[in-house]
C-alpha cells in the first residue's frame, strides 16, 4: 500500500509544528535540562515528563531527531537520511511506542542478496559467504577473551580467502562506520545481533517526531556551557539565555564532546574527556537515487551487498518501503573520503557502482538524488561510535555522573546497544531514572548490560540486516 503525499504530510506535520523557543517558557528552576533532542534526549524527556517533573529539552538545530531524519522533500515520499532500522522489534520499546503512534511499523524482509559482477550469486556462493562470515564473528569473540584486546582485523581467521574484502566491509563500515582496523575485538564482540529488523513506512525521522510531541522543547537553540559550580543546581547557558535545573543530561555526540563546542564549568572528569576522545563517531552516509521504473528488478526492502575486492564498495537497500527509492550506503575511510569530495562524487560513485552491478542503462533511470555528508553536520559530526582496542570499558565511564548532577548519554554510553537508536533510547531513559532517583522517585531503569537479545557471535547469522542507526 502506497502513501499519498497528503497522508505523509499529516503524519510528520509534528516537525513543523514543533515549539520554537519563543513558545516555550521555562521559569524559575526546572527539574532537568536535556541537552540535544535525538533519541536519547527524547526518551530522557518523556521519562521525566511521565514523572510528572518539569523538564526543558534543547537543541542547537532546528528539528527533533538527531541522527534520526526524515526529509520528505527531496523525494515526495520518506526519506531516512540517518537511522533507518529498528533491530529486534520483538523486545525493541520504539518499535512498540512506533505502532502506538498510529504510524506503520513493519518486519523488514529476511536475508539478503549478493551480486558478484552482474549476476546473482548463486546459493552455493552464498553459503560459503555466510559460512566465512561466521569464522570471522567466531574468531573476532574468541579474541576478544584474550587478556589483551585486539583490533578486529587482526583476530581474522586467514582462511577467508576470496571473501575477505567483503567480510572485513560488512562488519567494519557498514556495521561501525570505520574499518576492522580501527575497531576493538572486544566491542564488537560486545555488541547485540542485529540480524532481524523493522521499518517505519513513515520514516524513523518521523517516529522520533512523533515520540517527542508534548515534550517542552527549544531548538535553533544551541548550548554554550554548562556550570555545575552552584550549589544543587546547574544553570545552562544557551544562545538564547540562561536556564536553571536541579540535574542537566547531555546527550551530544562524543564528537561534539571531544570537540568542547560545549564547555563544563568545572570542566568534564579527565576519564570522561578520554572516554570522548577515543569513542568517536565513523563515517557513514547514503547516497538515495529516485530510479525509475524499477530497472534493478528487484523486491521492496531487498539489501543487496557484491562481492568485492577492494574497500571502494558499498551496500543497497532497493525499492524502500515500496517506493521507487534506492539507498546506497558507504562508510570507513572510503566513505569519509568520497562525502569529503562533496554530493556530486557522491552520487556519481553510486551511479557507476550500481551499473557495473547491472548494467549502465541504469544510469538512464536516475530521476533525482540526495547524498547526506554526516561529517559535516556542525552539532554531529559523524555517525556512530565505535571503540578503538582497549577502549571498550570507557562507554561505562559514560555513563557515570558527575557533580551528581550532570549525566551523559546517548548510543555511545551502552556498552551492547552501541551504534543504534535502541541503544541510545536506552540509555537517555537509565539517565533520566537516575535524575529521578536523587529526587527521591523509585524506577527501575533499563539494564545496560547484555540484553537477552544477545546472541553469541559464533552463531551462524544467516540474515544480516542494515544497521544504518547511527541515533
Amino acid at each position: 500500500m502506497f502513501l499519498s503525499r497528503r497522508s505523509f504530510l499529516a503524519a510528520s506535520a509534528s516537525l513543523v509544528a514543533a515549539p520554537a523557543f519563543g513558545q516555550v517558557r521555562a521559569s524559575g528552576i526546572v527539574d532537568a535540562i536535556v541537552v540535544g533532542a535525538g533519541a536519547a534526549g527524547i526518551a530522557a524527556s518523556r521519562r521525566i515528563v511521565a514523572a510528572g517533573k518539569r523538564v526543558v529539552l534543547v537543541e542547537a538545530s532546528d528539528r527533533n531527531g538527531g541522527r534520526c531524519f526524515t526529509d520528505t522533500r527531496s523525494f515526495d515520499v520518506p526519506y531516512d537520511r540517518g537511522a533507518h532500522s529498528l533491530h529486534s522489534p520483538d523486545v525493541n520499546p520504539l518499535a512498540k511506542l512506533g505502532r502506538g503512534t498510529g504510524l506503520e511499523v513493519y518486519p523488514a524482509p529476511p536475508g539478503q542478496k549478493l551480486r558478484i559482477g552482474r549476476r546473482n550469486g548463486r546459493e552455493g556462493e552464498l553459503e560459503d559467504f555466510l559460512a566465512s562470515l561466521v569464522r570471522a564473528n567466531r574468531a573476532i569473540s574468541e579474541a576478544a577473551r584474550g587478556k589483551t584486546d585486539v583490533a578486529a582485523a587482526a583476530a581474522l581467521p586467514r582462511t577467508l580467502g576470496e571473501w575477505r574484502q567483503t567480510v572485513e566491509f560488512m562488519l567494519g563500515p557498514y556495521v561501525c562506520g570505520k574499518d576492522l582496523s580501527e575497531i576493538s575485538a572486544a566491542d564488537l564482540a560486545k555488541s547485540s545481533e542485529r540480524d532481524v529488523n523493522a521499518y517505519c513506512r513513515q520514516g524513523l525521522g518521523a517516529l522520533l517526531v512523533k515520540l517527542a510531541e508534548g515534550i517542552p522543547v527549544r531548538l535553533s537553540t544551541s548550548v554554550r556551557a554548562i556550570d555545575s559550580f552552584g550549589r544543587a543546581r546547574v544553570e545552562v547557558q544557551t544562545s538564547a539565555g540562561t536556564l536553571t535545573g536541579r540535574a542537566v543530561i547531555v546527550t551530544v555526540s562524543t564528537n561534539i564532546l571531544a570537540a568542547n563546542k560545549i564547555r563544563f564549568l568545572p570542566e568534564l572528569p579527565k576519564r570522561h574527556q578520554e572516554a570522548a576522545a577515543k569513542l568517536t563517531l565513523g563515517s557513514y552516509d547514503r547516497v538515495a537515487l529516485e530510479l525509475d521504473g524499477n530497472p534493478l528488478g528487484l523486491e521492496p526492502d531487498d539489501l543487496v551487498f557484491e562481492k568485492s575486492e577492494r574497500a571502494r564498495t558499498a551496500a543497497m537497500l532497493a525499492n524502500v518501503s515500496g517506493s521507487s527509492l534506492v539507498f546506497v550506503d558507504v562508510g570507513g575511510r572510503f566513505g569519509r573520503d568520497l562525502a569529503a569530495q562533496g554530493e556530486a562524487a557522491m552520487v556519481a560513485f553510486a551511479t557507476d557502482w550500481l551499473a557495473n552491478l547491472y548494467g549502465n542503462d541504469v544510469k538512464k533511470a536516475v530521476k533525482r538524488s540526495h547524498a547526506t555528508r554526516w561529517n559535516q553536520e556542525p552539532w554531529i559530526l559523524g555517525s556512530m561510535s565505535a571503540a578503538p582496542p582497549g577502549a571498550q570499558p570507557l562507554r561505562r565511564v559514560l555513563m557515570e555522573p558527575f557533580r551528581d548532577r550532570v549525566f551523559l548519554a546517548g548510543e555511545a554510553a551502552h556498552e551492547t546497544l552501541w551504534g543504534t537508536v535502541e541503544g541510545a533510547w536506552e540509555s537517555g531513559e537509565r539517565a533520566a531514572t537516575e535524575v529521578l532517583k536523587r529526587m527521591g522517585i523509585g524506577l527501575t531503569p533499563r539494564t545496560s548490560s547484555p540484553s537477552p537479545r544477545r546472541q553469541p557471535r559464533q552463531q551462524p547469522n544467516p540474515a544480516i540486516a542494515p544497521l544504518r542507526d547511527f541515533q
